[in-house]
């Protein structure tokens, strides 16, 4: 017989995970310096289950940070680097003719790809063809993999976390609006203070190696996810969401004067279930259980960023799309109670 959690057992699990992340910040701060935000970034994915853009230039620790969040929550990590001779195979895996040792007798057998890890990081995702870049999509969506007649279900959890290069290089295939879509977050890393990249450089040039601890196992972390999908969200903070949302698409009715503005194309409704969930797992990771409005504001930038196309006014006038989001936050009222 299933048992149902009580509100004080779902009280104690959100306190739990309220000190799960400050230990999980500790742990990380032990390699990597400064970076808050695009942390906890990273945790709400992760217990949103959902999957994150990373953009940011070569050489801000996007592929140290990942790594370091998949040990100190002890979790299988698979790293794929995108190159132009990728194949989906490369990814997903393959079937292989294989000689039973028992029966002497050739069958046909799936050797596993990478994606078969809990966090996976697709590495400069924009070096491959789309045709490999798609072969992701399914797995981000239904958490399982097809390779000919067969469909493989994936271990949960399962994070996609992709780097992007911002620069415009040679050799590089720009994601697809839909593809782009798939992600909840898209998180900019910039560059460093000052202090922080003096610090940074007193760190990694010693020979010294970090002590991490385990702060969370899968288990921990599938519990976890589930009660993020509890926390309740109020009337008004939802309609501010899709409120938020729907004042991004030009030529609607209830479009912002920003976005006839300054925006050819604006965000869909996925828009408002990652804002809502976003907002879920970041209450819950500070130990809240509801949603207010400066929830959905938090996560406004990194739901929507990759979700706006400016038109061509915005691009001469050297308006980019988190200036956008800034103002419509700005102008979008919040509904009452």
């Amino acid at each position: 017989m299933q048992t149902t959690a009580s509100p004080t057992d779902t009280l104690q699990a959100v306190e739990q995970l309220r000190q799960a992340r400050e230990d999980i910040l500790r742990e990380v701060r032990k390699v990597i310096i400064g970076q808050q935000d695009v942390i906890d970034d990273v945790l709400t994915c992760l217990f949103s289950r959902g999957h994150a853009l990373i953009v940011g230039v070569p050489g801000l620790a996007k592929t140290l940070l990942v790594s370091t969040i998949a040990s100190i929550l002890d979790l299988k990590y698979k790293r794929i680097q995108f190159t132009p001779d990728l194949m989906p195979s490369d990814i997903t895996g393959t079937d292989v003719i294989e000689e039973n040792l028992a029966t002497g007798k050739r069958e046909v057998a799936f050797l596993a790809g990478p994606i078969f890890a809990n966090i996976i990081l697709a590495d400069e995702i924009n070096r491959t063809p789309p045709k490999t870049q798609a072969s992701l999509l399914q797995a981000m969506q239904e958490r399982e993999v097809t390779v000919g007649n067969k469909t493989y279900k994936l271990d949960a959890p399962f994070l996609v976390l992709a780097t992007q290069n911002p620069i415009e290089q040679e050799g590089t295939y720009p994601l697809p609006e839909a593809q782009q879509d798939r992600f909840m977050f898209n998180i900019y890393i910039g560059y460093p203070t000052e202090a922080e990249e003096v610090q940074i450089g007193l760190a990694t040039t010693v020979d010294a190696t970090p002590d991490l601890k385990t702060v969370m196992k899968g288990a921990d972390i599938l519990r976890y996810q589930a009660i993020v999908r509890k926390v309740p969200v109020a009337n008004h903070v939802a309609a501010y969401a899709a409120k938020l949302v729907r004042a991004t698409r030009p030529g609607q009715p209830d479009s912002s004067d920003i976005a006839k503005k300054w925006l050819q194309w604006g965000a869909g409704p996925r828009a408002v279930q990652n804002l809502l969930l976003g907002g879920k797992a970041r209450a819950i990771l500070r130990g809240n259980f509801h949603v207010s409005t400066d929830d959905i504001r938090a996560c406004a930038t990194s739901v929507l960023r990759h979700r706006l196309i400016p038109n061509f006014a915005a691009e001469a006038e050297g308006i980019d799309t988190v200036k956008v989001i800034q103002e419509l936050v700005k102008s979008v009222p919040e509904p009452k109670e």
